[in-house]
C-alpha cells in the first residue's frame, strides 16, 4: 500500500473524519480558508494544489484555464466551451451541477430525508409557507459537491429567477459522516435558496445551495454580493432575470452541496439513485 493510500485511509474512518472537520471552530477555519485560499503567491499556490492533489482525485484536464493565480482560483475553475453537453428536452431537469446523488426520491407529505433514519421538513428548510405546499408530495435530488469537483451551478430550465432567500446558518460539514450523525444538517447550514419558475409550464423549482465548512461563500451572478456568514444585506431578494438551461447561475467557494425540487408530477430519471455521480447537464427529472 502506497503512503498516500495509507494516509487516506487514516483519514477515512468516520470518527476521525467527523473529529477533525466538525469539532473544530468551524466559522474560524472557514474564515482562514477564505483568506488562505486568495494567497496569489506561486509556491503557496503550487504546494496547496499539490496537498489538494494527495487527497483528491482532483482532474483539472477540463478546465478553461492551464494557470491558476492562487488556490481560490483553481477552486471556483471554469469548464473549457462544450465539456458538459446540455439535455435540451423540455420535459427534463438536468442536474445543475457536477455531484453525487446523496438521496432522492417523492418526499412523504413535507417530509424528506438527509440519510437513512434522518428526517428533516420543508418547513425547517425553505422558511417559505409557498414554497411547502408547491413541493407537497413533490420530488427532491440532494446533490453533493465533492472537493475537487467543478463548483459552479447551473439553470436545470429554461425559465426565469424570480426570487433569492438567504438564510443564515452554521456550517457544519457536509458528507456522509456528518449527515448520519447531525440531525436536520441542512436546515442549521447557511444557505441561499433560488426559485425559479418554468418558462414553459409556469411551475416552480427550487435550488437550495447550502455552504459548509470551509465555503468562504455562495455566489451568484444575479446579486452583486457574497452570501457569506457575515452578510447583512437583505435576506429575501425579488428578481427577474430570464436564463436558459445550463446558464451558470453562481458558484461555491468551495466543495458544498445542492438540493433540488420539483414538483407533483417529476420524478427521478431511471439512473438517479443514491451514490451515483452525475454531471451538469445531464438528465436529473423527468416530468411524467
Amino acid at each position: 500500500m502506497t503512503i498516500r493510500a495509507q494516509i487516506l485511509k487514516v483519514f477515512q474512518q468516520e470518527d476521525l473524519n467527523f473529529l477533525l472537520t466538525n469539532r473544530i471552530p468551524r466559522r474560524l477555519a472557514t474564515q482562514f480558508m477564505g483568506w488562505f485560499g486568495r494567497i496569489e503567491q506561486p509556491v503557496v499556490r503550487d504546494l496547496s494544489i499539490a496537498v489538494w492533489r494527495l487527497f483528491s482525485d482532483l482532474d483539472l484536464s477540463e478546465a478553461k484555464k492551464t494557470q491558476f493565480s492562487s488556490l481560490h482560483d483553481c477552486f471556483i475553475r471554469e469548464l473549457k466551451e462544450g465539456a458538459r453537453p446540455i439535455e435540451r428536452s423540455n420535459d427534463i431537469l438536468i442536474s445543475p451541477c457536477d455531484a453525487i446523488v446523496g438521496a432522492c426520491g417523492t418526499i412523504g407529505g413535507t417530509t424528506l430525508f438527509q440519510a437513512k433514519g434522518f428526517p428533516y421538513t420543508l418547513e425547517d428548510l425553505l422558511r417559505d409557507r409557498a414554497l411547502v405546499e408547491t413541493y407537497r408530495n413533490g420530488s427532491y435530488a440532494t446533490l453533493r459537491l465533492k472537493s475537487s469537483m467543478y463548483h459552479r451551478f447551473h439553470a436545470p430550465h429554461d425559465g426565469r429567477i424570480e426570487q433569492v432567500r438567504y438564510i443564515s446558518g452554521d456550517t457544519w460539514n457536509v458528507n456522509p459522516i456528518a449527515l448520519k450523525r447531525i440531525e436536520r444538517l441542512f436546515c442549521k447550514n447557511e444557505r441561499a435558496v433560488v426559485r425559479l419558475r418554468i418558462e414553459s409550464s409556469g411551475q416552480i423549482v427550487t435550488l437550495v445551495a447550502v455552504a459548509a465548512i470551509l465555503v468562504a461563500s455562495i455566489r451568484l451572478h444575479c446579486l452583486d454580493v457574497a452570501l457569506i456568514r457575515n452578510y447583512r444585506g437583505r435576506s429575501v431578494v425579488i428578481r427577474d432575470d430570464s436564463v436558459r438551461k445550463g446558464d451558470e447561475l453562481g458558484w461555491f467557494e468551495h466543495g458544498s452541496t445542492i438540493i433540488l425540487f420539483a414538483p407533483e408530477g417529476f420524478a427521478p430519471c431511471e439512473n438517479i439513485r443514491d451514490g451515483a455521480a452525475i454531471r451538469m447537464g445531464e438528465p436529473l427529472m423527468r416530468l411524467a
